[in-house]
């Protein structure tokens, strides 16, 4: 017969993933999937105990994966741009003109604003960093700026975009959950990502000027870099068009996944026409990634290029996205048994038991929604689940729902990049091959929320209060 887990039952889910992980993966080094299937497999024993059925887990996975599928649409279609915007040379072009004009000592800063203003545009941290983010990376590396930090500024300026904008998911979800206006939304939100923000960009530009002291973005191999490039890619205007084609879409408010193969698909002919590629060698490009074999120009000899050259094109294709899949139907299959089985419900209803105050409201906001995040590697899942249940809890207390909806990205959208085994934490490491360990100190707004949401349930400020009927 079916029944709710103990508190123990589940809270033994968490901690049973947290040190499977913790020491499989941080300490041995074990691939993260298959201890993601060992987690799940423990959540299944416990799943069994509660009277549950196989059927009812595979079930319970299924659903998850369904709500999974618009970002694994995403991933695909982002694989196919970078290999295509390579091929095109939009990509490369990006880096060129970027090493050229960038100052060293504001690259920190301008690489997040870059990364913020496109991520607003498209709704898409994913998309931002996948684009504009693959050059910053590559610039960074040219300019001895350690790929760390750039990285936490690229990431930080992707996931401060997304949570402020229109087009994003997660800023339509939330306010959808809790019934708040998507507008009233985003301007309460900024009473934390702004602040947040700005102590980034000080400390950052406090780091520009220090990291880049000795740095001559004339010296040798920057210089040697452009020269291979130019020998490549013959740089003209028609290389914007894939990248018009995506802000053009995010205007107008498009379905991005149509938009950005349309992208892709216009990079193929701008190789073509533009490079002297092959066309065959464009649709190749878009599933196993663009390849210097592909460069076929009279005289143009490969074994001249720098393998910092070659790994910088050498790169993307729909097959590039295949380990953050698995790692999704990994980790959803974790996500999924220990949701059917009610263990979250347990642990939630616990948490809520005995909130009396703004202080305590926020803070079992943030830490509630920090365990599923951690748990199921996405943000959707939280906000739902506690925008649900805590909603009434808000208003009880006479405070306005939107501040709960400000506080669900918070603690979930900002909180993403860090979950190594979640899907963002496994995309950024594929795309712009920097480890969380490695960039989240230096996503300083992304941590940074959380604590200007305490500040404001401690004193009041920034924390809206609910109309009276």
């Amino acid at each position: 017969m079916k029944r709710k887990p103990t508190i123990w039952e589940a809270v033994s889910t968490i901690l049973f993933l947290t040190v499977v992980v913790g020491i499989g993966f941080a300490y041995l080094k074990i691939p993260i999937q298959p201890l993601l299937i060992l987690a799940a497999a423990y959540a299944a024993f416990i799943a069994l105990r509660t009277g549950l059925t196989w059927q009812d887990m595979e079930d319970g996975i299924i659903d998850k994966l369904k709500s999974a599928m618009p970002a694994v649409f995403i991933l695909f279609s982002v694989g196919t741009i970078i290999g295509t915007w390579i091929f095109s040379g939009t990509v490369p072009m990006m880096i060129y003109f970027g090493l050229k004009i960038i100052d060293p000592n504001f690259f920190l800063v301008t690489a997040f604003g870059i990364a913020a203003l496109l991520s607003i545009a498209t709704g898409s941290a994913w998309g931002s960093t996948a684009t504009a983010g693959v050059a910053l990376i590559g610039i960074a590396a040219q300019l001895d700026i350690p790929l760390g930090m750039a990285a936490g500024a690229i990431i930080s300026g992707g996931v401060f975009g997304d949570k402020l904008s229109p087009l994003s998911d997660t800023t339509n979800l939330a306010p959808l959950v809790v019934d708040v206006n998507l507008y009233d939304h985003i301007k309460h939100m900024l009473f934390t990502t702004l602040p947040a923000s700005i102590i980034g960009i000080i400390i950052w530009g406090g780091l520009g000027l220090k990291v880049s002291s000795g740095t001559d973005t004339n010296n040798t191999a920057v210089n040697s870099m452009l020269t291979q490039l130019d020998s490549i890619f013959n740089w003209n205007v028609f290389m914007l068009l894939p990248f018009i084609i995506i802000l053009w879409g995010a205007f107008k408010k498009r379905p991005t996944v149509p938009f950005m193969l349309l992208s892709s698909f216009v990079a193929i002919f701008v190789g073509v026409f533009s490079n002297g590629f092959s066309f065959v060698d464009g649709m190749v490009a878009s599933a196993n990634g663009f390849d210097i074999s592909m460069i076929k120009h009279q005289g143009f000899n490969s074994d001249k290029l720098s393998e910092t050259v070659v790994s910088l094109i050498n790169r993307g294709g729909i097959f590039s996205m295949t380990t953050i899949v698995v790692t999704i139907f990994c980790g959803y299959a974790f996500a999924g048994i220990v949701d059917v089985a009610g263990c979250l419900h347990v642990m939630l209803e616990k948490f809520f038991g005995n909130v009396k105050t703004p202080t305590q409201l926020v803070g079992t906001t943030i830490l509630a929604s920090t365990i599923i995040v951690f748990t199921s590697g996405v943000a959707t899942i939280s906000i739902i689940m506690i925008g649900v249940l805590l909603k009434d809890k808000y208003i009880e207390q006479g405070l306005h729902t939107k501040n709960l909806s400000r506080t669900l990205e918070d603690a979930g959208t900002m909180l993403l990049p860090f979950v190594p085994w979640g899907v963002s934490g496994v995309f950024y490491l594929e795309i712009l091959g920097v480890s969380v360990g490695e960039y989240w100190i230096w996503a300083i707004p992304c941590y940074l929320c959380i604590v200007f949401a305490m500040i404001y349930a401690k004193t009041g400020i920034g924390l809206a209060k609910a109309k009276k009927a």
